[in-house]
C-alpha cells in the first residue's frame, strides 16, 4: 500500500439515493469513489445529479466542489449557494436541506 493515493473518480463507484423519507424533489442519483475508509475517516469524491432532500449530519465533513452547484439550507437558517471551487466544513448536528442544482462533484473528508 503507497503512502500517497490520489483522490480521483476513477474505478466503479458506488451508486446510492437518498432515504425516500428525505427526498424532498428529483431522483438525485449518488455517486461516491472511497480513496480511503479505516477508524472513522472517509475520503474520496461523491457527485450527484439534482434533487433535494434532508440532511443530518452526526459526522464532521470538509468538503471541496469541483463541479456544479447545490443549496444548503440549515433548518431555521439562510441558504448558503455551494459553487465549483468553494470549501466547506459541516459539523455534527447540522440539520436542514441539501439541494443538487446542477450536477455536483465534491472531494470530501469525514471524520466520526
Amino acid at each position: 500500500m503507497s503512502l500517497i493515493t490520489s483522490v480521483a473518480a476513477t474505478g466503479t463507484p458506488e451508486i446510492s439515493r437518498p432515504d425516500p423519507a428525505r427526498l424532498i424533489a428529483g431522483d438525485p442519483v449518488h455517486r461516491t469513489w472511497l480513496t480511503e475508509e479505516r477508524d472513522g475517516l472517509w475520503c474520496g469524491v461523491w457527485q450527484s445529479t439534482p434533487g433535494t432532500w434532508r440532511v443530518s449530519y452526526d459526522e464532521w465533513e470538509y468538503f471541496r466542489l469541483t463541479e456544479g452547484v447545490s443549496i444548503l439550507t440549515p433548518d431555521g437558517g439562510e441558504s448558503i449557494r455551494l459553487m465549483a471551487g468553494d470549501g466547506w466544513v459541516i459539523r455534527p448536528g447540522f440539520v436542514g436541506t441539501w439541494e443538487v442544482v446542477e450536477t455536483t462533484t465534491k472531494d470530501f473528508v469525514i471524520r466520526l
